[in-house]
């Protein structure tokens, strides 16, 4: 499979979030911003500096760095990996000793009840893992609304998780086919939800609708 066909690593948030909605967003190229995605793009244009690598003390700080891994075919985009200087890890070009390597993802509300944060953060510690030949346990989910770098644990449950939804968003993909719309209290918060209409055709099927007109 060309790299180019790879899907983007950014995609499993949408997909462990609604697997309707990234249907809607990587199948029918359809995409809304409401001050939710607005205020997040505001956070990531800050955090995605292509040009912009600080040290701070022991501590490297590369922003906007491009991902692939081969294994779950997803390329994408880091918003921040941080290199800290350990006693084993990687070694890096122009700098002396071994690098640990950790994950770090911008998030613009405050930490969920579900995973899909968690998932998009470890989909980016496998690739680094691939890229850099190394293994990383744990990486960082910073929220904008509280200003608090969370700790995630890279656990085999979450990375067996990563793999299943990848495999899921496969074959959605090569289905085709868009998931039907079922209301959910979350559907509130989609910038999305006046394109994807949950609640009217949560009262209304396609099939019912076009038998009135036929």
């Amino acid at each position: 499979m060309n790299t180019e066909d790879y899907l983007f690593l950014s995609g499993i948030q949408h997909f462990a979030f609604c697997r309707r909605q990234w249907a809607l967003i990587h199948i029918e190229q359809l995409w809304s911003e409401n001050y939710l995605t607005y205020s997040g793009k505001l956070m990531h244009d800050k955090a995605d500096n292509p040009l912009f690598t600080e040290k701070r003390g022991d501590v490297l700080v590369s922003r906007a760095v491009p991902l692939i891994s081969h294994s779950l075919r997803l390329s994408g985009i880091a918003d921040v990996v941080e290199f800290h200087k350990a006693d084993e890890g990687v070694r890096l070009p122009h700098h002396k000793g071994f690098w640990q390597v950790f994950p770090v993802e911008y998030k613009h509300g405050q930490k969920k009840t579900d995973s899909c944060d968690e998932v998009q953060l470890c989909a980016q510690a496998i690739c680094l893992e691939e890229m850099l030949n190394t293994s990383i346990p744990l990486g960082y989910l910073f929220y904008g609304r509280t200003r608090r770098r969370e700790e995630v644990l890279l656990d085999e449950s979450l990375r067996s998780r990563v793999a299943s939804l990848v495999s899921a968003m496969y074959t959605l993909f090569d289905s085709g086919i868009t998931p039907g719309a079922r209301y959910e209290k979350k559907c509130d918060s989609c910038s999305l939800v006046h394109l994807c209409l949950p609640k009217v055709f949560e009262k209304c099927s396609v099939h019912s609708y076009l038998e009135r007109f036929v």
